[in-house]
Parts: C-alpha cells; structure tokens; sequence
C-alpha cells in the first residue's frame, strides 16, 4: 500500500487540514484512508493509497492541485498581506491581495506544481523555503508595484479591469460559490475564513450568476465590482 505524507510548520496547520478535507472523500474510492497528526512543531497528514488504478492516479492528482493552491494562494496572501501598504481598510485589503492572487494564479500553478515531486513525502514549507525563491521574487515586484497610497478608487478600478479581461463564470446560492462545473468552491478557506465575496474574486470571474436571493453585502459587493457582469435571478 502506497503511502504519502504531507506536512508543514504547526502554524500552517489549517493547510494540512484544507488538504485532507480536499482527499478524504475520494480515498474511500481506491480502499485508502488518511490520518491528521498535530504535534507542538509539525502538522502532517498521512495518505495510504488502496489498489492501484484511477482512483488512486486521481488521489495524487487532486493532492498536487490542492498543494499548489496553498502554496499559491495561501502562503501567497500572507506573503503579500505583510508586504502591502495600502490606504485600505482590512476587508478591502483582503480583496486586493483576492485580486492580485486571481490575476497571475494559472501560471504560478504551473510553476509550482513543476517543483511538486512525486514522492512519498512533501514538506510544503520546504518546497516554499528552497524551491519557489524565483516565485518570492516575481511576487515581491507585484507588491512594490503596489503604490503605498493605494485607496478604495483604485481597488475599484483595479478589479473592474481585470473582470473586464475574464470570461470565468462562477454561480452563487446562498453563500456557497460554484465553479462553471457546479462544483462549490472553498479556496477562501486558505485566506483565514471561507467567506463568499473573497472567493467570488479568488475565482477570477467575469460574470457572476446569482440563483436566488443574495445577502445584502454580497449584493453591495457585486453592485460595487461588477455592475453589469451580475445576473440575478
């Protein structure tokens, strides 16, 4: 039986807990399980591997695409949140570094996903530390482009223009977001709290269908943001 372990610092340990949230349900496929482990240094979660064949070609698939939205979502919105200094309130700030993560994510998950090795162990913070400096870089030019003076005017039109570049349709009911495959997205889960205007704009979308009656924030949100790319019904 295949086994494969992922881990990261005791701080980080909501990652490991995204994770294992993200396989659980497709380990009972291939006779696999997984087990969370929390020590005062280290979160880990353990992965075994049943019989071979899809299902457990699509455990490792789905384990590779989760480690990478950590890493590049996660660790990248702590890394620009301390490098940010913005004339932005908390919540709006939160939505500027959505928006930065959403706009370069496809080919940062790209190229993270090249340093994942295939292998029974994976220490997120070690690939962060030793094999993602060129992205750190990359990173920080974005934030130091970022004026300091940066305020609630150029959020505006900052999102405006990058919903004016996407084509991405994403459905919203109650306050659960859905991809164009229906499936519900939780990647704001990574930013400290699932929560559904953050994650309408980690989605990068162009258009946002509402099915059914939306809470009045996330109403003003999508007034505010997206003007004519919300379709209620």
């Amino acid at each position: 039986m295949e086994e494969i372990t992922v881990s990261d610092e005791s701080a980080k340990s909501s990652y490991i807990t995204y994770l294992y949230n993200s396989v659980v349900g497709r380990l009972a496929e291939c006779g696999g399980g997984a087990e969370l482990f929390f020590g005062e240094e280290r979160a880990a979660l353990r992965i075994r591997l049943g019989e071979g064949g899809q299902s457990a070609r699509d455990v490792r698939e789905t384990l590779r695409e989760k480690a990478a939205e950590v890493l590049g979502i996660g660790y990248k919105y702590e890394f620009l949140k301390q490098r940010l200094n913005v004339a932005l309130s908390r919540r709006e700030k939160k939505l500027l570094c959505a928006a930065l993560i959403a706009a370069d994510y496809a080919g940062d998950e790209a190229y993270i996903r090249r340093k994942l090795e295939e292998k029974g162990e994976l220490c997120l913070d070690g690939v962060w530390a030793f094999r993602l400096p060129p992205l750190r870089e990359k990173w920080q030019r974005i934030a130091d482009y970022v004026p300091d003076g940066f305020t609630s005017k150029d959020l505006k039109k900052f999102c405006e223009f990058l919903v004016g570049e996407s084509k991405n349709k994403v459905y919203v009911k109650g306050t659960t977001v859905f991809g164009e495959n229906f499936i519900p997205l939780r990647r704001s889960r990574l930013l400290g709290e699932e929560d559904t205007e953050t994650e309408i704009m980690l989605s990068d979308a162009g258009f946002v269908y509402c099915l059914g009656e939306v809470e009045d924030s996330v109403g003003d949100f999508l007034q505010k943001f997206y003007a004519e790319r919300a379709i209620f019904s």
